[in-house]
């Protein structure tokens, strides 16, 4: 693994840095591989990175898209990952159709939603069960209780190591999210964060001896690059920990 981080003075120019890393690590991987694949998260704060990376000039045949992770609820729902990113980013887009993976939240039951999920990643990807793919990239962010994905803070979904997709939760509802298996075989994890009420789970997460059951992102340690983007008011708490600058 190999961490980077970088800490941006505002909100507008922690965009514009994770725009324009996010656009070199698809460019490369279509010009080395012929094809991207990307996972996408959900929350507000990635919302002006889609609006922006949809005025680029991808190749859009070349690009796969998925969700790191999604609630329970019907496309259409507000509370929609999925809607979300189609308003700001895909439906703006010549993107295949087929191209875009989203969670199937029909099923009665989530984990039949995680077992289709899940054969649908291995199905694009070409993977055998038991083999794990690798993302180009996944894009992370954090809650204020440390939370990534939906990985939430003492559930039973941080000790799934035999699937790539389970069922997470909160509150009791019902999420389908990426295991830590999946993540942490990507090429690369691209974290996200703006604001201050980051700073105390970003302290514990970056701490060598931060609890992974307490705050799960810090669990998160893919083969690949470990990338983390923060506006100054998220990073601020995290200024003089070992491999900050």
């Amino acid at each position: 693994m190999t961490r980077q981080v970088q800490i941006l003075p505002t909100p507008t120019a922690l965009i514009e840095a994770a725009t324009a890393r996010t656009l070199e690590i698809l460019h490369q991987a279509i010009e080395f591989r012929g094809i991207a694949t990307l996972a996408l998260s959900g929350g507000s704060t990635p919302k002006p990175l889609y609006q922006a990376i949809a005025q680029s000039n991808l190749d859009w045949n070349k690009l796969h898209i998925f969700w790191g992770d999604e609630r329970y609820v019907p496309s259409d729902h507000p509370d929609s990952n999925e809607k979300m990113a189609r308003q700001a980013w895909l439906d703006q887009v010549p993107l295949p159709p087929s191209n875009i993976h989203a969670v199937p939240t029909h099923f009665p039951k989530p984990i039949d939603s995680a077992l289709e999920y899940e054969a649908t990643i291995q199905a694009v990807f070409d993977t055998t069960v038991g083999t794990i793919p690798a993302f180009d990239l996944i894009l992370l962010g954090i809650g204020d209780d440390g939370h990534t994905a939906s990985l939430f803070p003492h559930t039973p979904a941080l000790g799934v190591r035999d699937r790539l997709i389970t069922v997470g939760e909160k509150s009791g509802q019902a999420r389908i999210t990426f295991t830590y298996p999946l993540i942490n075989n990507a090429h690369n994890v691209l974290f996200l964060l703006a604001g201050a009420s980051k700073q105390p789970a970003l302290q514990q997460i970056f701490s060598p001896d931060g609890d992974a059951n307490q705050y799960p992102a810090h669990a998160i340690r893919p083969q690949g690059n470990l990338i983390w983007m923060m506006d100054q008011s998220a990073g601020e708490g995290i200024l003089g920990m070992e491999g900050v600058p």
